[in-house]
Parts: C-alpha cells; sequence; structure tokens
C-alpha cells in the first residue's frame, strides 16, 4: 500500500525536482510579466501574470495541499485575502465577526460595511446566546480568528461550522496564528482558510503577502476570476520567497512553540504579571479546546503587566533580544504593544470591552535559545 505523504514532506518537497527545462532541483523563479502564445488564438497554459504565474501557482498549490483544500490564491497581503474574500458578500449581506478581531480586520470590515458592501455584527462568538442572536439574523458569512489577536481566545471551530452550515452561511477561519503545522480549519468543517503569508509561512521578515484556500473547486474559481479582475495577486518574487520559507515551516513552528511554552511558564510565576494568555497553559479557559482542534499550542502569547503604561516603557527599554516591533511568526523574537501598535486604530473604549488594556504586551516568540530569551525577561523585570 503507497504512504499517504505527511504534512511536513509536502512543505518540504513540494516542487522540488520538477523543472523540466534544465533538470533545477529548486523551483525556478518566474518574473516574467507576459508569456508568448504558443500560436494565433492559442494561448499557452500561462499568458498575463496577473492572472497566473508558475511561482504563484506553485506556492498556492503548496498551501492548498498543506490545508487540505481544492486550491488557493496567492495575494499581495493577508489583507488582501481577507477582502478578496469578504467581496464576494452582497449589500444586502450580513457577515458576523469576532467582537476581538485584529483591528486592521475591524477597520476593513467598517469602511467595507460604510460603503454598503455588506453589513457587519461583532459578536463574542464563544458566547453561544449571542451568536445564537447573530445565526437568527442569516447571515453570508462567518468570520473566525482562532487564537484570537492578542488575546489568544479560541473559538471552537466545527460547531460555529455546523451553525453556519444550518443557516447556509460560508465560514472564513484566519488561520495565520498557527498555520496548517498546527491547525487545518477546512476538515474541521471551514469553508476558507485566510492567511497572512508574511507570518510563520514565510518566517523570515522579508515579505508581504497572503493567501486565501478553498474548500470546493467552485470556490477557487471565483477567488481566482476575482483577484484577476482586481489586480491584487501577489508577486512571483515574493512567492518564491515565501516557498522558501514554508520549507522550513514544520521544524521552525515546533521549536517556536517549545520555547513559547516555557516562557508563557515563567510568566505565569512573575509578581509583576496580571495574566498571560497562552491557551497551553492548563489554567487557560480554553486549554481542552485548543487541545481538541489543535495540534498544539503556537508561539504566541500575551500578558498583562502588573503596572502602569510608564512600566510598560520601562520594561521595553530594559529588553534584550525582543525587538519592539509589529508582525510575528519570524525566526526573530518580537514585542509588540498592541493599544499603541497593533490596535491603535480601534478606540480606546472598544479595546477596553474586548480586553486589551493599556499594559498588554504581545509575545512572537523566536528561533533564539530559550535560555537567552528567558534571561532577557528576567533582566526586564528586575528593571522594574
Amino acid at each position: 500500500m503507497k504512504r499517504v505523504m505527511s504534512q511536513q514532506t509536502i512543505a518540504a518537497s513540494s516542487g522540488i525536482a520538477s523543472d523540466s527545462a534544465f533538470n533545477a532541483v529548486t523551483p525556478p523563479l518566474y518574473l516574467s510579466s507576459t508569456f508568448e502564445f504558443d500560436g494565433f488564438m492559442e494561448p499557452g497554459p500561462y499568458d498575463y501574470s496577473r492572472g497566473a504565474n508558475p511561482t504563484r501557482n506553485l506556492l498556492a498549490e503548496t498551501l492548498a495541499r498543506l490545508e487540505q483544500g481544492a486550491g488557493g490564491i496567492v495575494v499581495a497581503s493577508g489583507m488582501a485575502a481577507l477582502d478578496l474574500v469578504i467581496a464576494q458578500c452582497a449589500p444586502t449581506d450580513l457577515i458576523v465577526a469576532p467582537h476581538d478581531c485584529y483591528a486592521g480586520t475591524r477597520r476593513l470590515l467598517l469602511a467595507r460595511s460604510a460603503k454598503s458592501s455588506f453589513s457587519v455584527l461583532f459578536v463574542n462568538q464563544s458566547d453561544k446566546a449571542a451568536m445564537a442572536d447573530a445565526l437568527a439574523q442569516k447571515p453570508a458569512l462567518i468570520l473566525v480568528e482562532t487564537p484570537s489577536n492578542p488575546l489568544m481566545r479560541l473559538t471552537d471551530i466545527a460547531w460555529v461550522a455546523e451553525c453556519a452550515r444550518q443557516v447556509g452561511a460560508k465560514l472564513a477561519v484566519d488561520n495565520t496564528f498557527l498555520s496548517p503545522v498546527l491547525q487545518t480549519p477546512l476538515v474541521l468543517g471551514a469553508d476558507y482558510v485566510i492567511h497572512s503569508t508574511t507570518k510563520y509561512l514565510n518566517g523570515h521578515s522579508d515579505i508581504v503577502g497572503g493567501v486565501v484556500i478553498a474548500k470546493s473547486p467552485a470556490d477557487v474559481e471565483r477567488l481566482s476570476e476575482w483577484a484577476n479582475i482586481t489586480g491584487v495577486s501577489g508577486a512571483a518574487f515574493d512567492a518564491f520567497l515565501t516557498l522558501r520559507g514554508v520549507r522550513t515551516l514544520f521544524p521552525r513552528v515546533h521549536a517556536q512553540q517549545k520555547t513559547a511554552a516555557s516562557i508563557a511558564s515563567f510568566l505565569t510565576e512573575q509578581l509583576r504579571v496580571r495574566a498571560v494568555h497562552y491557551p497551553g497553559l492548563p489554567g487557560h479557559p480554553d486549554h481542552t479546546l485548543a487541545k481538541q482542534q489543535q495540534a498544539g499550542f503556537g508561539a504566541m502569547l500575551s500578558f498583562d503587566l502588573d503596572g502602569t503604561v510608564d512600566d510598560v516603557g520601562m520594561f521595553l527599554r530594559a529588553l534584550g533580544i525582543f525587538t519592539l516591533a509589529e508582525s510575528l511568526g519570524g525566526t526573530e523574537s518580537l514585542i509588540a504593544h498592541p493599544a499603541s501598535m497593533t490596535h491603535v486604530s480601534m478606540d480606546p473604549v472598544s479595546r477596553l470591552e474586548v480586553g486589551i488594556t493599556p499594559t498588554l504586551l504581545r509575545l512572537s516568540v523566536g528561533l533564539e535559545d530559550e535560555q537567552d530569551l528567558l534571561k532577557a525577561l528576567e533582566d526586564a523585570f528586575t528593571a522594574l
């Protein structure tokens, strides 16, 4: 019996030794914007790179295999990927989104709804009564972000998928924080998976990109056509770099989450930490759900510093190795202050309503030595 290829093998070997021109082991980069026709009224498989490009297509195929979807559409950013999905909605449609979603997602949804592209309703998707009220309005699309950014709250994908089916809605899940290494939403019932490929999939903080992976071939075709119409397709060079990053996705994520677990445990022991948000901790309210729908707990976490905003500044100035910057999922460890960085576009009242305090800090754990990172955090706490 032929052995089914594992996801890790797919990531490492997709497209390897497939070059028919010169037998290159690494798939070549096709930078050409246009392609020669075979003859008059005889187009080849590619004609213009906005619509299709061999390098971009290989990345899309690889990511679709990893997420177990019918196909993928690689676009210019994670926000472009989200916009591609919500653009399928009509002005009379309702989108149900998480109340604590990434601020960029919230901003896009509000901007599109203000232009009457659709209506949007922000709901605590862990609150079944609130979800029941939202579902009674017959949404066309439900967006899920799990774990949430930056509070690491989880949503039961299989349960929401069943709810979506009952009302005839599509379900889209943002899987950026975990990647297909640790979570496969399509297997749990989602219709679309969205990634900012800028993050873990690329893993080296040197491109900006996004992808939508769809469960059904019909959705893949419709999304591909719309991406071509609107011109949001990703660049070939960015696709090439992202595929290079995917080769090491599995060992990177496994190493990063191991260190993240140690850091989360360390933070729970600090007197100047009010709360630690990491589903891998047994005391996290979503720990059991994380074990059910995830293959690991990831390398993202956040914590509330017990102090003032001035204390946050003091802590950050004393912190070594971790770089104060937005984004996540790279080989380097980053720290962000959501209230003034990733979620600054949310008004202060909305931030507090969802739990984003002025002293919340978000960590993206990289590939540095675990003990060096722990020592850097210890020194920063000592400075307070």
